[in-house]
Formats: structure tokens, sequence, C-alpha cells
């Protein structure tokens, strides 16, 4: 268990989340080192922002709609949204350098021009992102923190709901897709405390994934450990 940053002004935030697992190849620390400082949404760091003034969205990412997406994983998805919606743009926010690495791997390859990257917790970004700032959020297959005494770890806290329902412009949409039945309990219990609206009326409504869904790798694996999918989607009044 570590704090998310140090400088002195910044909040305690404990961190309990991998940020380093096997060692990175050649070719990733070459992603790291080259691509990524260019692709940061702004001045999210403590150390360099600790007044945490507001990112200049119009300057970064000139006028256009900003998705959030808050743990890509290895970012199939994130890169999939990017290709998909070339007039969007979308920050991906991931403490875990391996899947920093492999989504830089995967913007080298494609080319993707709309894709901004904060290598770290997204309660940093939260700070600095401007009320009414971004158009749609994901979260997808989030750490399930299955043991009962960690689920105040989960995403789907008031700690991590309250700063996402200000940042998202009203009437935009919140997704939620996770394989973990107990997550889905606590996402319907909590997310509509922050002040989100579900979409849905009954199980039934979590069963279909959404027209423009890019199955992930955890989903993969999920589903070849015979485990079921469930999306939900929550609006933001």
């Amino acid at each position: 268990m570590t704090a998310s940053n140090k400088h002195p002004d910044a909040p305690w935030r404990n961190f309990y989340g991998r940020i380093h697992g096997k060692t990175l190849n050649q070719a990733q620390k070459d992603y790291l080192d080259e691509d990524l400082e260019a692709l940061s949404p702004g001045d999210v760091s403590w150390e360099t922002n600790p007044d945490r003034k507001p990112l200049d969205m119009e300057a970064r990412f000139k006028g256009k709609p900003v998705w959030l997406e808050i743990g890509f994983g290895g970012g199939e998805h994130l890169v999939h949204m990017g290709e998909t919606y070339p007039e969007i743009e979308i920050i991906g926010c991931e403490p875990f350098m391996n899947g920093v690495a492999m989504l830089l791997g995967k913007i080298r390859k494609l080319g993707t021009q709309n894709v901004a990257v904060h290598p770290g917790d997204a309660r940093d970004v939260f700070d600095v992102l401007p009320d009414h700032s971004i158009s749609k959020a994901f979260l997808n297959y989030p750490d399930p923190w299955p043991k009962k005494r960690h689920h105040r770890r989960r995403f789907v806290t008031q700690e991590h709901l309250e700063p996402l329902f200000r940042v998202l412009k009203p009437g935009s949409e919140f997704r939620v897709a996770t394989d973990i039945p107990d997550y889905v309990r606590q996402t319907l219990e909590e997310v509509p405390k922050a002040g989100f609206v579900w979409q849905g009326k009954g199980p039934e409504d979590m069963s279909t994934p959404w027209d423009d869904w890019h199955s992930t790798r955890y989903e993969q694996k999920a589903l070849k450990e015979g485990r079921t999918p469930h999306y939900l989607t929550f609006i933001r009044p």
C-alpha cells in the first residue's frame, strides 16, 4: 500500500493496485521513453501543478468532445474507441505501466491520433478536469477486490464517483462492464447515490453489450473461465 503521489500538498490517497508487472521488453521501454510525454492530457502532476490549475481543454483537445476511460488495461477498448470515433478525443488513465506500454504499442502501430494517456491514478486527473468537461466515461473490468473487507477499494465508491459526476456533462453516459456479480451489486447501489440514473430495469438489461463494444482480454479470460459479463449504462442528469 503506497500513496499515489508524494507532493507535500497532495491529499493522502492510498493506491492498492499493481504499478509494475513482468519486465518490459526493449520496444515497450522505447514506447514509454519516446511516446508517453507527447500523449499527456496536460499538467496533471502534483509536482508541477500543485495548485491543481484546471486543464485547458480547448487548447489541448481543440474543442472536440472528450471521453474518459478509467483503467484501460491493455488498451484494446481505448484504441478501438479512438479509431471508431475520430471526431472525439479520449483520455485513458492506467497506473499499471505494463498496460500503458501495451497501449502505446497499439497507438504506434495504428497511428491513432486522438488518444491521451495518463499513466497514473484517475483521481489525479479528476482534480484538474474542469466541471462538465467530459462527454462519456468508461469503467471496463475494474479490479474486483473480491474480499468483503476490500470492497471500499473498488472504484464504485463515492470517493471516485462524486468527482466523476462533477466532470461529466449533463446527459452524458457512464458505462460499466464487469463479470463479478458482487461488483454489479455495489455498482447498482453506489452509482445512483452519486446522482447517476441507471438505464435498465432488471438483470436482462445487463446482458447485452453496447453496439460499439470491443471485448477486452479480461473479458475473454472471464468467458473462458465461465463467468458472465454484465454491461451497465448510467446517465448523468
